[in-house]
């Protein structure tokens, strides 16, 4: 006598915990969102214009969005194939059943109208350009895996966190409290972005063979592992390159050389970049996210002491 197993969609996904939903929100990624907003609070008490409720509404909108791309995903890349049995990387929630795809998508959507809500506040302070950024930031939050045309799966996925986690965050957390943006935040915003973006080419690298199959047609698919790892090392020269020009340009003082100090974390993930693949990259996920807080920190006190 035979009896049928049940398939994965038959099965219904227990009560989310707490345990869960953190597993969802991605802890790790929120510097992300956070260092961006540091950055630039940090650079505008520096020069005398920092305010502390716009900054603080930045900062809960910024990791708003952050949480909420990452729920987009999670939900978008199981429904697209492109988490599966398979994947490479840590377990996401979607794909493994512990929360129920609408509940993932619901929570996604649900981060995004809170961001909305704190983003009133923003236009209140900084008037229609917030209006502008705001509704990139979350067309563009949604539509990095999602819609019509999702940018992590034509390429645009780099481009979409060099943009959006580093210049646009920076410079609008900058335009909210001193209500201009001057060239010093222009360029503290290129290496906050760029080392966010090193964490995608991590995550593309590792990737890349479940991606191929299912359609995902990152920069690393797109032009081969050679290319994840040159773009990975150019971002990180352009982030150390970047104290340099700052104080070249009498923008910043000798103390923005900080950052510097944090090149001993470079190693680790790097290594890794260059000699591993597959799930052996996962520790470069977590070395890099180190860097990006570690690097973060060191340059804002460094833009902060003047």
């Amino acid at each position: 006598m035979s009896t049928l197993a049940s398939s994965p969609s038959d099965i219904v996904p227990p009560r989310p915990t707490l345990k869960t939903w953190l597993m969802a929100v991605r802890p790790k990624t929120l510097t992300a969102g956070a260092v961006p907003v540091l950055v630039a609070t940090a650079l505008a008490y520096g020069e005398g214009v920092g305010r502390w409720l716009p900054a603080l509404a930045a900062l809960v909108g910024a990791v708003l969005i952050q949480i909420g791309t990452n729920f987009i995903n999670d939900y978008y890349d199981f429904k697209k194939g492109a988490d599966t049995e398979e994947r490479l990387g840590p377990k996401r929630v979607t794909q493994s059943g512990l929360i129920a795809p609408a509940t993932v998508l619901l929570g996604g959507l649900t981060c995004f109208a809170l961001a909305t809500l704190v983003g009133v506040y923003l236009v209140w302070v900084g008037g229609w350009p917030i209006v502008a950024i705001g509704t990139m930031s979350l067309l563009c939050g949604y539509a990095y895996t999602g819609g019509p045309y999702p940018l992590g799966y034509h390429g645009l996925g780099d481009l979409f966190v060099l943009i959006f986690f580093g210049i646009v965050a920076v410079t609008g957390t900058y335009y909210v409290q001193a209500g201009v943006v001057g060239p010093a935040a222009w360029w503290a915003s290129l290496p906050v972005g760029a080392i966010g973006t090193c964490l995608i080419v991590v995550n593309n690298q590792r990737d890349a063979s479940t991606d191929v199959k299912a359609g995902k047609r990152t920069v690393v698919v797109r032009f081969g592992a050679g290319f994840g790892r040159a773009e990975y090392v150019l971002l990180l020269v352009a982030s150390y390159a970047t104290p340099f020009v700052l104080f070249a340009k009498g923008l910043a003082s000798a103390w923005v050389f900080l950052p510097l100090l944090s090149l001993p974390l470079v190693v680790t993930p790097l290594k890794l970049m260059l000699k591993s693949e597959g799930a052996a990259l996962n520790p470069a996920l977590g070395a890099t996210a180190k860097l990006q807080l570690v690097f973060g920190l060191l340059f804002a006190l460094g833009l902060f002491l003047r």
